[in-house]
């Protein structure tokens, strides 16, 4: 039986968010678009039966989680429940391990390839986190490039949100202190209208 599914828009410091949900979890989260691009209509792409509605209990402490992720502070979103039915049994191995990396610290794509195992390569673990839903609560900006450098990010704002979001976080590799220290100006610089990051 088909989960009926509800979704809201909600404004944060860096411009307007969607979050969709179900009775099971969430089913998406999409960061700012690209200047005149219509969130809710990408919303709607993803889940045409979605109905606008008013959060109340978990996904109200998750908009609220994000709002003030985005200003600096640093949250968590281990509790926060997804409806992962109609991911790829791959992809969901990935996002479950991509959970499980603390704030703070970072993988390489090939560190969170070992950790899944079965035969999972970096470039596997690359794409599988471009088709995130869930930026954020899916931490795929704590998965990096090997090296110096931060890997891809596909949500709006591209490496500079991923280097802003790993500064909010106080990430660090190794002994490169300032690696993930940007400008705070950058964070909010919308580059595409895609939802999903890596």
């Amino acid at each position: 039986m088909a989960q009926a599914h509800s979704y809201t828009l909600f404004e944060t410091a860096i411009g307007t968010c969607a979050i969709a949900w179900n009775e099971v979890g969430l089913t998406g989260i999409w960061l700012p678009a690209a200047e005149g691009a219509d969130l809710r209509r990408q919303v709607l792409r993803r889940a045409p039966q979605a109905r606008s509605a008013t959060p109340v209990g978990p996904v109200a402490h998750v908009l609220e989680a994000i709002a003030r992720l985005v200003v600096g502070e640093r949250v968590d979103f281990d509790d926060v429940v997804l409806d992962l039915a109609d991911v790829d049994p791959f992809d969901r191995s990935i996002y479950i391990a991509a959970r499980a990396i603390a704030p703070g610290h970072v993988l390489t794509y090939g560190d969170l390839a070992a950790r899944v195992g079965e035969g999972a390569t970096a470039r596997e673990v690359g794409r599988s986190l471009g088709r995130n839903r869930w930026p954020l609560v899916v931490p795929c900006h704590r998965v990096v490039a090997s090296g110096d450098g931060l890997g891809g990010f596909s949500a709006p704002g591209g490496t500079a949100t991923k280097r802003r979001l790993l500064a909010i976080e106080g990430a660090r590799r190794g002994d490169a202190p300032d690696l993930f220290d940007g400008p705070v100006s950058e964070v909010g610089r919308a580059a595409s209208g895609h939802a999903s990051g890596h």
